[in-house]
């Protein structure tokens, strides 16, 4: 994940983002990406409903921490790529990634969201407050049928708040919406939130 890079749609929420700040209005990034792309590209207003992989959460103390360390402790080195010759993936409880505290030595884990897991309480009651602030709502690369985030942005629609869907393909939310950009974000997103020749400075 490290290798990634934010794409020109990343970028563009940045710009935007800067843009209305500066207009005295807020832009808030709601991702169900772990990947960190948002913050590297600028964005500043950002809410990670499932986690961030570049954070590790103690199983015993429940610390949560940055952790670039890739892997995250030498035993998984090599483990997470598909290796037909690989003997075995199983990696002995004493080699497992450890929390540094003196006083707790607990196992950690990626600070992310998986399958079955609740999202973070605080994070839905932050997200819930700025979308019933919102006056606009872009969907950009989902295919709407992840929940809760696929309820969000119909959510948002049935308030009457304009909600524009930027992807590739139609979603199951599509008709939800008032606006549907088709193709690639990194191209249609850019385009639609340049600034204007009469947008206040």
């Amino acid at each position: 994940m490290s290798s990634k890079y934010p794409n020109p749609a990343h970028v563009a929420i940045a710009e935007c983002e800067k843009r209305l700040k500066s207009q005295g209005r807020r832009v808030v990034v709601i991702t169900q990406n772990i990947d960190e792309l948002h913050k590297r590209a600028g964005s500043e207003n950002i809410l990670e409903l499932h986690g961030n992989l570049f954070t590790t959460r103690c199983t015993k103390c429940g610390e949560v921490k940055v952790n670039r360390d890739s892997p995250i402790c030498s035993a998984l080195a090599g483990k997470g790529e598909p290796n037909p010759e690989a003997k075995d993936a199983k990696i002995p409880v004493e080699k497992l990634p450890r929390c540094k505290k003196e006083t707790c030595k607990g196992l950690v884990r990626p600070h992310v969201v998986w399958f079955g897991e609740g999202l973070d309480k605080d994070v839905l009651r932050q997200t819930s407050e700025e979308l019933d602030n919102c006056d606009l709502c872009l969907v950009v690369g989902t295919s709407s049928v992840v929940y809760p985030a696929a309820m969000f942005a119909p959510q948002v629609a049935w308030r009457g708040v304009p909600v524009a869907e930027f992807n590739i393909e139609e979603t199951p939310a599509t008709n939800s919406f008032g606006f549907m950009f088709q193709g690639p974000a990194g191209e249609t997103l850019p385009a639609a939130l340049a600034p204007t020749d009469n947008e206040p400075k």
